[in-house]
């Protein structure tokens, strides 16, 4: 294996490895290793649930108002295979694979290599420096990855923006109410305003009753003044 990948590996990390072997591990993929115990897929499978702690404990931390159904789909996004080749690829881990002819000689890799070394160099950083090395990795490359998610969510989610305004400025919760539904059972539509406190809101109609409600959110943050008219309610 060569020392030049290893060595550019490290730069790439910031981070040294006290015991190179297990760098050597991280990028040994099974299309070139003796046999699969020796390729990098048991310390992918560690680097998967690692990572995955990392980034739950980083979201349940830095964002207290938001629900676990929006935390799981910030963590689904941030962990998944594209992000995680992305960010692989962006600060060349995928180049310092090694590989088996097979391979490496494509034109272009797929997007799971990149993923699963970056979930076993996740691991081996946390059997080599402790979980602190990990989490220092995984939060310098991810919380970008992370404030995109959480922006997307928030841009495109009312419900979810009108919530937080409740509860941290009147001390409430958004209730929707179903108020009426129309047409045959293939094309119905549903009506659904909302209600904080006592007052409710102008109502809605959706092709279901989760549009509705995230279009009556949408009405009652722009009664509030809390977004401009002429937003898009996702």
């Amino acid at each position: 294996m060569s020392d030049d990948a290893l060595e550019r590996c490290q730069e790439a990390l910031g981070y040294r490895f006290q015991d190179r072997s297990l760098l050597t591990a991280a990028l040994t993929h099974a299309s070139i290793a003796p046999n699969r115990l020796e390729s990098n897929e048991r310390l992918e499978f560690l680097g998967d649930s690692i990572l995955g702690v990392i980034i739950c404990q980083f979201l349940y931390e830095q964002y207290p108002n938001y629900l676990e159904g929006e935390l799981t789909k910030i963590k689904s996004s941030v962990v998944s295979r594209r992000t995680c080749s992305e960010v692989s690829d962006a600060i060349g881990l995928t180049d310092c694979l090694f590989l088996g002819n097979g391979i490496s000689s494509r034109a272009k890799l797929p997007s799971s290599l990149g993923a699963g070394v970056l979930e076993s160099i996740v691991a081996a950083l946390a059997i080599d420096g402790g979980m602190d090395a990990a989490k220092t990795f995984v939060l310098k490359q991810m919380v970008p990855h992370i404030e995109a998610a959480v922006a997307s969510e928030h841009q495109q989610n009312f419900k979810s923006q009108l919530q937080q305004y409740a509860q941290k400025e009147l001390n409430s919760t958004p209730v929707y109410e179903f108020l009426d539904e129309k047409g045959p059972d293939h094309s119905k539509c549903f009506e659904v305003a909302v209600c904080i406190r006592n007052q409710q809101f102008g109502s809605a109609w959706g092709p279901s009753k989760k549009e509705a409600e995230q279009k009556a959110a949408y009405s009652a943050l722009v009664e509030l003044e809390l977004i401009t008219p002429g937003e898009q309610a996702g």
